[in-house]
């Protein structure tokens, strides 16, 4: 079974009972330990319980392939039913994995930690397709999610935020669900009991410190800066940062510079233009800023972000390297930026 959309929410909160098996996997690594321990916490709320609770590794599959099967089918000593997490699956598994689920023994729920699997996948293809089986993607948060994400944690410490708030929280975090609730945490301890986060506070406590890398390669694109380009990419892929989040974020700064470079194009002024932008651009950047809107054509910025999206499609489906896919499109962005200057 392939769970996507909304049905993640509903399986997340009551998994069928008929699923022994669940993989879990992409590139948010604190999106997959946050679901992974939900899916636990369905069973048992203690998860240090010895008795019901069972850890196992992918080299413990490999040294007895047997393993999975008599974990699962043990009972507890103290009754109820038993859970495990198991760590450091690859591809590399699908094969000893295939037996378990084809004849799945005891009534165990089984949950898979893997890694940023491509569609091509072995492992995904194995635990979409058996019947006693799921496969659950863990994808940065963008949009509406990150958005919900961020609502629901300021609500439940007592907290609210205007749209401009949240937009500029928004374009700060996502790429990491355990990093953007660590950055929430720590606004919401900044702020304390006041009722309403500013701009002015989430300015001072969040900051572009975690944009910091992206930020760097971002301007580098922009102002057609290849050689800098590159090595904020080797930065961010080196730190783990995921292709999708990197498209992501240059998208949003090339939609931000169509927006104001079409405003120009209508006669109004660069202060006018760039006034309409929510979040707004940080003063450190304006100057960049400001020279990039005035730079690129209205034309250039829609063929930018083709480009993107087209790139974004790639690397979800294409099964190409990331490093490979980056480099290309980001020397193409920086190409038509050292263009449009000519």
């Amino acid at each position: 079974m392939k769970l996507s959309g909304s049905a993640i929410d509903g399986f997340l909160k009551r998994p069928n009972p008929d699923i022994r098996a669940v993989l879990v996997y992409g590139p948010d690594e604190g999106l997959v330990r946050e679901r992974i321990d939900r899916l636990m916490r369905t069973v048992i709320d203690d998860l240090k319980d010895p008795f019901r609770v069972f850890e196992l590794t992918g080299d413990d599959l490999k040294a007895d392939p047997a393993r999975l099967s008599d974990e699962a089918a043990a009972l507890s000593l103290t009754g109820g039913r038993r859970v495990g997490r198991v760590r450091q699956i690859t591809d590399q598994h699908a094969n000893s994995l295939k037996s378990y689920l084809d004849h799945p023994i005891g009534d165990s729920l089984v949950v898979l930690q893997g890694g940023d699997l491509g569609p091509r996948s072995s492992l995904r293809k194995l635990f979409e397709g058996a019947k006693a089986a799921a496969s659950l993607p863990c994808y940065s948060d963008e949009g509406r999610g990150l958005e919900t994400v961020i609502r629901d944690m300021l609500a439940q410490a007592g907290l609210s935020a205007h749209g401009d708030v949240i937009e500029y929280l928004a374009t700060h975090l996502g790429g990491d669900r355990g990093v953007t609730r660590s950055e929430l945490d720590k606004l919401i301890t900044y702020c304390g009991p006041q009722g309403q986060i500013t701009l002015e506070d989430a300015l001072a406590c969040i900051g572009d410190t975690a944009q910091i890398g992206m930020d760097a390669l971002i301007n580098a694109v922009g102002q057609g800066n290849t050689a800098d380009a590159l090595r904020a990419l080797d930065r961010l892929t080196q730190e783990g940062t995921n292709a999708v989040a990197i498209l992501r974020s240059l998208s949003r700064h090339f939609t931000r510079l169509h927006l104001v470079a079409g405003l120009l194009a209508q006669g109004r002024s660069i202060d006018q233009a760039m006034g309409a932008l929510k979040p707004p651009v940080l003063f450190k950047t304006k100057t960049t800023f400001q020279n990039q809107a005035q730079g690129w054509s209205p034309t250039r910025l829609a063929m930018a972000l083709d480009l993107l999206l087209e790139a974004e499609k790639d690397a979800k489906s294409s099964g190409l390297p990331d490093a490979a896919l980056l480099e290309r499109v980001i020397i193409r962005l920086a190409k038509g930026a050292i263009q449009r200057r000519r």
